[in-house]
């Protein structure tokens, strides 16, 4: 259902703006549907079961990362499809199918995780699907990306990252093949490689392929979990496809609230939707799963966690979206049209898995600021009406709300600090989430409480001191306690306006909602009146809109949060066990303080205090109680602790002294805790483990881990050792050093310069030069260069070096000008009989930084 109301000027009474939105979309959702047969669907629609054939076929291949010979199949199997599709289309329907093998490439990004490397590639294979009808040529010129990735990483088999993804764009192209003759706009279908090494298929297929400058909308599919709904997570820029989404979508599922964490930085992760944005300049739609988040990337990202009915919601939802907008012969000029401004950005939410709200960023300033002026209005008023002693009980209800967050923060980090000395694993809920209620959401509401009583006391001993009657300075206390929560999402309201957040949309209902209830209910007005009890069905009406649009995201957030400790600590051992839990208990302390303000006002005169504190008490005791004794296991054999096993070749310090390589078997986690149970059933390979184990992985540095050096002269040979050479040194006006790099067996490397010594530098590839000069920007002192790429791949390499004009004379922290760490798709026995030992309940977690399970480093020195 639309609804479109005229626009409105001024500072209308902000309860009828709410009613009358300039652009404010409304439609149903539901939950997850059930899954299709193909017969059911019919030769048009969306078949579940028929994707998950797809599905089913891409993950027995195991893991396919580039250059693997399991990749190979996977594009093999997809083209196969693509070409039955085009057999099979409707007869005034074109469907063209081009295996696109895309050259040598630099991928230079300014944002998000990649930003400040180069990204290199090389003999990338995408199948590209082009859906036009016959006859309107003009089609060709106008079309819709879709897009998702074959890839995976090297440690899981990717049936949520993204083989799901690429079954549901098949069956898509499927079904889209029999409907595009009404078209006005063509659809292509990128099924790429290359996206888990740096975003590289999708940067490829942008600046190579000659169809990408047909496109005027791209859409991304991809997955940071698996199944569940599949929603939108960015695309805020484009507020005319959100409109045409919400209105057409079977289940529509939409959250601004994770844009605005992923391009905060918080997320720290990037998906093809930033090519096509940055590079392209294309506007779009961003779509990802995200439930059971702790599977990303490790061996549990496996089919039969894979929810029915999550590939039915995602294929039935994009199905009608693309039926609607490439019919539409006004595509070009909507998309032209777009602008990035702030005030045509797009706010959109769903509610409860209900309803999706759609509106733009200038109504949301005109309602937000109307919301503030009115609200500022009116509690100058009540504070005029209050006089010295209302102005002084405003005072003591915002300390009052100062000491609630000191409180519940203070008393759920305890816990969180504590947990790793009273727990086996310093995170023992990542498998069972629940437990958080227990272990942090009870000294969080009882901090909370205290922080209240404290406040409550102080302001009804101040009443009782200007009035001197005990029963009104009650009443009169737990009404301003009541306001004070009006004002902290007031607060926050102005804040999240004035940065234009679009998760204020929260504070907007915190603060209407019960601003109205009590305005309504219990406002009095006139100062001679004496303060009544507050009524419960004030609290009732106040916080049941708020509490239902936000329950849904404050849970996923919640869950998404708990999910990424498997995967936290990015240089394993760097940071603190208790990091983890520190970061759970300040959210929910937050939530509790937040969410709860206006019910903790109630309590006071309740008489539920001490019960509720007793309670809260026994829960925690309880929670402490089963996590220290270990009766539910932290991990599962669906949900693992991420524990990676290297084969390190180290020739690192051998340039100008000939030695023989340092080899070794390294262990290490992203997990935060000790390896000590891992190591109990690796017994007889001879590990040692701590934080004197320091090794240089180039993009991370691992701070604790274990090494064994027990059988780790075999399963490699020194032909594949990586070699840096100087060919030669030129030391006139400005010193410049051509290096030669060979990679030998290795298409997949990281090399990391030191920019302290040197001002700029070259890449040659053969004759070509694939990084130029200039633009340069570095790391903590290093820049870093990324290459994957296929078999095909050049493993020879030149670099020209422009020292730094003070080189010679200052000393930089490192001693090395390069560091190179060459990954090998290759599983050597040691390393193979230490993977199989380890328990169930672990798993390799692998990333566009993370080395393969054999790993060459090397090094050139800055005295060579």
């Amino acid at each position: 259902m639309n609804q479109r109301g005229r626009r409105s000027y001024g500072s209308p009474c902000w309860c009828s703006l709410l009613m009358e939105p300039m652009l404010f979309t409304i439609s149903s959702q539901k939950s997850l549907p059930f899954p299709l047969t193909a017969e059911q669907a019919g030769k048009r629609g969306f078949s579940e079961v028929s994707a998950m054939k797809h599905v089913k076929y891409l993950t027995s291949l195991g893991p396919h990362p580039v250059s693997s010979d399991s990749l190979d199949l996977a594009i093999e199997y997809v083209h196969t499809v693509a070409e039955k599709i085009k057999k099979t289309a409707h007869w005034e329907v074109d469907v063209e199918v081009d295996l696109f093998h895309a050259e040598t490439g630099t991928n230079l990004l300014s944002q998000g995780a990649f930003s400040g490397r180069t990204l290199l590639y090389s003999d990338l294979k995408h199948v590209v699907l082009r859906i036009v009808p016959k006859y309107l040529p003009e089609a060709r010129e106008n079309t819709i990306l879709v897009s998702s990735h074959i890839d995976t990483v090297f440690s899981g088999e990717g049936a949520g990252d993204c083989s799901s993804c690429i079954a549901v764009m098949l069956e898509l192209a499927r079904g889209v093949s029999q409907w595009a003759h009404g078209f006005k706009s063509g659809v292509i279908f990128l099924f790429n490689t290359g996206e888990e090494e740096g975003l590289d298929g999708a940067h490829s297929f942008i600046t190579q392929h000659p169809w990408s400058s047909t496109i005027r909308f791209a859409i991304d599919l991809e997955a940071v979990g698996i199944g569940g709904k599949s929603g939108i997570f960015q695309g805020g820029s484009a507020p005319w496809a959100l409109d045409i989404f919400a209105s057409v979508s079977k289940y529509p599922s939409a959250q601004i609230t994770a844009q605005d964490l992923f391009l905060s930085g918080a997320i720290k992760s990037a998906t093809d939707f930033q090519v096509y944005q940055e590079v392209a300049g294309l506007p779009g739609l961003d779509f990802a799963y995200s439930d059971n988040t702790a599977v990303y990337h490790t061996k549990n990202d496996k089919m039969k966690l894979l929810k029915p009915g999550s590939l039915q919601h995602l294929g039935d939802n994009m199905l009608a979206f693309l039926l609607h907008t490439a019919a539409t012969s006004k595509l070009y000029e909507k998309t032209e049209y777009n602008e990035t401004s702030d005030h045509n950005q797009a706010i959109y939410f769903d509610i409860l898995g209900m309803y999706m709200v759609v509106y733009t960023q200038k109504l949301a300033s005109m309602l937000h600021n109307s919301v503030i002026f009115q609200s500022l209005l009116i509690l100058a008023t009540s504070l005029a009406m209050g006089g010295r002693t209302g102005g002084i009980s405003f005072l003591i209800s915002l300390l009052t709300t100062f000491l609630t967050f000191v409180f519940s923060l203070s008393f759920s980090s305890i816990v969180a600090f504590l947990l790793p000395f009273l727990s086996p694993s310093p995170a023992p809920y990542i498998a069972s989430p629940w437990l958080v209620i227990g272990l942090f959401g009870a000294p969080a509401l009882v901090g909370a409480l205290t922080g209240q009583h404290i406040g409550f006391v102080l302001l009804k001993g101040y009443i009782k001191k200007r009035n001197g009657v005990e029963n009104l300075a009650k009443l009169e206390a737990e009404r301003w306690l009541f306001k004070a929560g009006i004002v902290q999402w007031l607060v926050l309201l102005i804040l999240g306006n004035y940065f234009k957040v679009g998760t204020s949309y929260l504070a907007l209902f915190w603060l209407a909602s019960p601003t109205v209830a009590y305005g309504l209910m219990e406002a009095t007005l006139t100062p001679a009146r004496s303060p009544r009890k507050l009524k419960v069905i004030t609290l009732i009406v106040g916080i049941a809109a708020p509490v239902v649009v936000s329950t849904d995201i404050v849970v996923r957030v919640l869950g998404n949060l708990i999910g990424t400790i498997v995967r936290l600590d990015r240089n394993p051992g760097g940071a603190p066990v208790w990091l983890s839990n520190a970061i759970v208990a300040i959210y929910i302390s937050v939530i509790i303080c937040l969410m709860l303000v206006h019910l903790l006002s109630y309590i006071h005169l309740s008489g539920a205090k001490l019960p509720l504190v007793l309670s809260m008490a026994a829960l925690l005791a309880l929670s402490l109680g089963i996590v220290s004794t270990g009766v539910i296991p932290t991990f599962t054999d669906d949900i693992s602790r991420t524990v990676n096993v290297v084969h390190v070749v180290d020739t690192t310090g051998n340039y100008i002294k000939a030695q023989e390589p340092l080899s070794y078997i390294s262990l290490y986690s992203n997990t935060p805790g000790k390896l000590s149970r891992e190591i109990e059933s690796l017994k007889d390979e001879q590990f040692l483990c701590g934080h004197n184990n320091t090794i240089d992985f180039v993009t991370f540095t691992m701070n604790y881990g274990c090494l064994s050096y027990l059988d780790s002269k075999s399963g490699w040979t020194k032909s594949e050792i990586p070699t840096i050479q100087v060919e030669s040194d030129s030391k006139t006006d400005r010193r410049e050093t051509l290096i030669s790099i060979d990679t030998k067996s290795a298409t997949r490397w990281t090399l990391a310069i030191n920019m302290e010594e040197v001002a700029d530098f070259t890449l040659y590839v053969g004759s070509d030069e694939v990084v130029t000069t200039g633009n340069k920007t570095n790391i903590d002192g290093w820049h870093i260069i990324q290459f994957a790429g296929g078999k095909s791949s050049p493993t020879k390499f030149k670099i020209k070096v422009f020292w730094s004009s003070n080189s010679i004379q200052k000393v930089s922290e490192s001693p090395y000008l390069l560091k190179l760490r060459a990954d090998v798709v290759k599983l050597t026995p040691q390393a193979e009989k230490v993977l199989n030992k380890l328990p169930k309940w672990t798993s390799q977690f692998g990333k566009s930084t993370s080395p393969f399970n054999l790993a060459f480093l090397a090094s050139l020195p800055v005295k060579f």
